[in-house]
């Protein structure tokens, strides 16, 4: 048999060698196949890992993002038989006294704390010019008198001769007016002398009261304006446009307080008031509420009133602050809320509140007595409504706050 019939006869089989080879590479091929699923497994694991990871993270930072924020909720008291408000006490009369003319201070009798009298001296001060503008003044009415008495003759004589026609009419006529005019010179120079007269006068700077000197801004060579001294005796400091004195008549003091609109009924004229001050404990002074201004005033809901009380002893100070104890004939429930959840803005007095969305809502309330560490509400708050009870500044209608809840101890109280 030839060698080419030999190949075609085994030209259909495989040679021994070559299936090792084949399944090697199938292999191969399986286990790329293998590898690249891991790898294509491991990364759709680390996506769907990231993407919950991001998304845990996007819900810890939204929860987190809202400022936090503790509640509390108001208190419920009936109002007392007694008011008690701030008030302020300042002198029953008291004066800025100024100088009126311009110099320099000569001399002053009367320093701070001196008790004077109405007409006393207080300083007087020099005006050499003014001295000399009168001296003129004087000068001149004299000339103007002196001249209006050559008028009135020359007129008189005109007057005797116009009825033997020496004269005309006209001559005298003119001679009557002329002493008109300088009769009217006359005056003139005499009113101008009366003024520097009343400025000469004020050289001299009495008391217009009886009462104590409570400011004094001047002092020996100073320059005193018609506008004021420019100095503050004491402090070394200039200004502009002081008085030179203050005098306060303090025998009896005006005490002006705000009574808030739920409390008005009560604050009638003629009612008893006590007075509580820091530097008198346990001490209470005796006031009588003397008038009202018997209109509230739509800025602060409050009634402005003013309680006077004796000082004969001058134990009080003008200035002083203090407390004024009015009688309440009923009482009048109100709320109590921490004085730190106050917000106070161009809106007035506001709280925050939050809502079951826990989004803030800016309340406006009325407030009444100041205790301290809480205040009173008169209305715009409902007592089922808790307030933020230390606000931010930059918390705002519409936020979205975290409410933070007082943890619980094992006994059952708020740690």
């Amino acid at each position: 048999m030839s060698e080419s019939k030999q190949n075609q006869m085994g030209g259909g089989q495989q040679h021994p060698e070559q299936i090792p080879q084949q399944g090697s590479s199938r292999n191969v091929v399986l286990g790329l196949i293998f590898v690249l699923l891991l790898l294509v497994i491991g990364a759709v694991a680390g996506v769907l890992t990231r993407g919950k990871d991001n998304k845990e993270l996007e819900r810890y930072t939204a929860a987190n993002a809202a400022p936090t924020v503790d509640l509390v909720a108001p208190k419920r008291q009936g109002a007392g038989k007694e008011i008690v408000l701030p008030g302020n006490m300042q002198a029953f009369t008291l004066a800025p006294i100024y100088a009126r003319t311009s110099g320099y201070v000569r001399s002053w009798t009367h320093d701070i704390g001196s008790h004077v009298k109405q007409g006393e001296l207080l300083a007087v001060i020099e005006t050499p010019e003014l001295d000399q503008q009168l001296a003129q003044a004087k000068a001149d009415l004299e000339s103007a008198k002196t001249n209006a008495s050559i008028a009135k003759v020359t007129s008189d004589r005109y007057q005797d001769l116009v009825s033997s026609n020496a004269v005309s009419q006209q001559d005298t006529d003119n001679a009557v007016s002329v002493t008109q005019q300088r009769n009217a010179a006359v005056q003139a120079a005499e009113a101008n002398v009366r003024r520097l007269q009343e400025l000469v006068g004020f050289e001299r700077i009495i008391a217009p009261f009886d009462g104590v000197i409570t400011a004094r801004n001047l002092d020996v060579g100073q320059l005193i304006t018609a506008s004021g001294s420019t100095m503050i005796a004491g402090s070394g400091s200039n200004v502009v446009s002081r008085q030179v004195f203050d005098l306060s008549d303090i025998r009896k003091l005006r005490v002006f307080i705000n009574v808030p609109q739920m409390y008005t009924p009560d604050a009638t004229v003629g009612m008893t008031a006590s007075l509580t001050l820091p530097q008198y404990p346990g001490k209470t002074f005796t006031g009588k509420l003397v008038r009202t201004a018997s209109a509230v005033d739509p800025g602060t809901r409050t009634l402005l009133v003013e309680v006077d009380v004796d000082n004969k002893t001058g134990e009080l100070l003008p200035g002083s602050y203090t407390e004024v104890h009015l009688k309440s004939n009923g009482e009048i429930p109100v709320l109590l809320i921490p004085v730190t959840a106050l917000i106070l803005n161009a809106e007035g007095q506001q709280v925050a509140t939050v809502d079951a969305q826990n989004k803030i809502h800016m309340v406006k309330v009325i407030t009444g007595r100041d205790f301290g560490t809480t205040v009173e509400v008169l209305s715009g708050l409902r007592e089922d409504q808790k307030v933020v009870s230390n606000p931010q500044d930059s918390l705002a209608e519409g936020d979205v706050v975290r409410v933070v809840v007082p943890k619980q101890d094992n006994a059952g109280g708020a740690k």
